[in-house]
């Protein structure tokens, strides 16, 4: 690894970090010795990257730095590709289209020597071989969640039961050939998730929820944790 990407990737290891790192855990990460970390820092600090912390008590990175964007690493691009190709073919129209031109935006600015990792990829997304089409628009749902507003669906379960609900949306999953809508359920007062495919009408309401976004998703992930074991902290 260039030098220069080893420093762009240590800047990446404390950003994403969410308590101070020690240099040990650096250098295991970065595959060099603990005295190339406290160099690599030093020089770091020396060009007033924000990073605090000494040795034997770990390093943070302040939250405010950002460095300018589309420094990307090989890997970085690829994975940006194999994401939006994944995203175009398993979402609706306006987030495929939305997928596509974010990849024409990174092209069309990163550096020369890094564009045949865009324009020839090494790795791809596969387009599923069945996928269920929506009856609703997902945009408008993607608005709804963003701004707690409550929805009223008319649902048919797998074993063709109908039910009609009054719900609060969380977040919409991607699967490979369906999506579920996480949502907090009036009429069962609990977490419940709907294919989105098996939403037979839907009413988008004008009424708020109330409850703040952020503690709404913390109270589905404990859910999910403590029903499922399923741990979406990460």
């Amino acid at each position: 690894m260039r030098r220069s990407d080893r420093l762009f990737q240590l800047i990446q290891i404390l950003r994403r970090a969410r308590r101070p790192v020690i240099a040990r855990s650096l250098a295991e990460e970065l595959e060099v010795s603990t005295r190339t970390v406290y160099r690599d820092i030093a020089d770091l600090m020396a060009q007033r990257v924000p990073i605090r912390g000494e040795a034997g008590t770990g390093y943070v990175l302040d939250r405010q730095y950002d460095m300018p964007p589309l420094m990307l690493t090989a890997e970085e691009l690829e994975a940006a590709v194999l994401g939006a190709q994944w995203v175009a073919q398993r979402s609706d129209a306006v987030l495929s289209r939305a997928a596509n031109d974010l990849i024409a935006k990174i092209a069309a600015a990163v550096p020369d020597h890094l564009r045949p990792f865009i324009a020839d990829p090494t790795i791809g997304a596969v387009a599923p071989l069945t996928a269920s089409a929506d009856t609703l628009d997902m945009s408008q749902l993607r608005e709804w969640i963003r701004n707690g507003r409550k929805l009223r669906i008319r649902y048919r379960d797998e074993a063709e039961r109908m039910s009609e609900r009054t719900i609060w949306p969380i977040l919409i999953g991607y699967a490979d050939a369906a999506r579920l809508l996480a949502a907090w359920c009036e009429l069962r007062q609990a977490f419940r998730h709907f294919r989105t495919d098996r939403i037979v009408s839907i009413h988008f309401l004008d009424e708020r929820h109330g409850e703040r976004r952020l503690l709404l998703v913390a109270r589905w992930k404990r859910y999910m944790k403590e029903s499922r074991g399923v741990d979406l902290s990460g």
